[in-house]
């Protein structure tokens, strides 16, 4: 059984002087040797410069201690190619890192490699196989960054989320994936698809990883609040939820249940319909603004794109503006609409994807639980440490409001704590 690598042991080792840099280094270099055939986590790779990088001084007393962190390779990097997972882009160079990858470096983060994404992190899957089982999907578009950490070879990793990239294959991996509020870390340098909702994510093995990782990155206070009230979780289903399995309404009924068990407050409660028309407004949002974000790539190189991504192109050019200025308008009473809702909540407890990993790589799964909460900004977490009845991973999703973000984390944390102690 393959053991993830905890971000918060392995910073308070090096701090300790327990392990160096290097040291750490060498284990995430040997995972990634030992398994990296097998899972395809990676796009390009260049160990030796992070185990050099690992032997300089004073990186203990950085906010990530030399911890090695995965890039999705849809931000530019300018020691790695960067493609975007398109081959219209297979030997691009960027001249310049995106602003994500500096801020890893000024906090003391070591970058071994870019992780795989889908093409221009749409649909069309990548290689990378789901390290539980390698016959399903790891999910997308992050499918690299959830896989590396989940196969433990790295302890920290970058992706992104426009509807589900980040939650459902952190469900799908095992691992937990945290989804900041929009614009809580910038996406500048990085590939735009949907400019309103594309959103910087990471995972790690615990929410405890998670948090410390983006604590570390920005040098906000987003830590786990170890001095925070029983939370109060409002359990909301859905109108979609037919579309969750036997496993994912367990999976969710188990988180619920055990969080009751250690005296938190629980109720299930519904959307109004000015929020949840907000679910059909997310389409028309990403169709419009995918189709002038990859303007050039259509009308330019349209016979080096997926079958996947020209089909939609084709229906995403029929989005007038006055359509997508009506989702927008849609969209903004729906977050108004939603922080009223949870407003006497610390989050919403939820499905993170519709069940267990699909078997094939064909597919990356549905993101239908994941979208809304995209469109709406908010701070999303999945929370790992449940299975399905294949024994495959499946997670549960904490939703928080707009900004706060170490609120969702703290309640994350405690509902991961209590699946484990149910």
């Amino acid at each position: 059984m393959t053991v993830m690598l905890s971000a918060c042991a392995l910073a308070a080792a090096v701090r300790s002087g327990d392990l160096t840099p290097a040291e750490v280094a060498a284990r995430c270099a040997a995972a990634i040797n030992a398994r990296e055939k097998e899972i395809r986590a990676f796009t390009a790779l260049n160990l030796e410069a992070m185990q050099a990088g690992a032997q300089r001084a004073g990186l203990a007393a950085t906010p990530l201690a030399g911890l090695p962190v995965g890039v999705k390779d849809v931000y530019d990097t300018v020691d790695f190619p960067t493609t975007y997972g398109s081959r219209i882009y297979a030997h691009h160079r960027p001249a310049a890192d995106a602003a994500v990858v500096r801020m890893i470096a000024r906090a003391g983060g070591l970058v071994p490699g870019k992780t795989t994404t889908t093409e221009f992190a749409f649909t069309a899957p990548a290689t990378t196989r789901n390290p539980h089982r390698t016959g399903h999907t790891p999910g997308g578009s992050s499918s690299g960054s959830a896989a590396a950490v989940a196969a433990g070879m790295l302890p920290l990793a970058i992706g992104s989320q426009t509807a589900g990239s980040v939650i459902r294959p952190a469900s799908f991996c095992g691992v937990t994936g945290f989804k900041p509020s929009f614009k809580l870390i910038p996406m500048l340098g990085s590939r735009t698809f949907s400019w309103s909702l594309d959103t910087l994510g990471l995972f790690a093995a615990g929410v405890e990883d998670v948090a410390f990782g983006a604590s570390a990155i920005t040098g906000r206070p987003l830590t786990v609040d170890p001095t925070a009230r029983l939370p109060r979780l409002a359990v909301i289903r859905t109108p979609r939820a037919s579309s969750a399995s036997p496993d994912a309404d367990a999976a969710l009924t188990t988180a619920a249940r055990a969080a009751e068990k250690g005296r938190a407050t629980v109720r299930e409660i519904t959307l109004p319909p000015e929020v949840e028309s907000a679910d059909d407004a997310h389409a028309i949002v990403q169709g419009y603004e995918a189709a002038l974000a990859l303007a050039d790539e259509w009308d330019r190189h349209r016979g080096q794109l997926s079958p996947q991504l020209v089909a939609y192109l084709e229906q995403a050019t029929t989005v007038t503006p006055e359509a997508y200025d009506a989702a927008r308008r849609v969209t903004r009473l729906a977050r108004n609409a939603f922080a009223d809702l949870v407003e006497g909540f610390d989050a919403v407890l939820t499905y993170s994807a519709p069940g267990e990993a699909p078997e094939g790589l064909a597919s990356t799964g549905s993101s239908i639980f994941n979208r809304l909460w995209t469109l709406l900004g908010a701070p999303c977490v999945n929370v790992a440490g449940l299975t399905g009845a294949s024994g495959l991973p499946i997670g549960v999703q904490i939703v928080g409001r707009f900004g706060r973000d170490r609120a969702a984390l703290t309640a994350a944390a405690f509902v991961e704590k209590a699946i484990r102690a149910a």
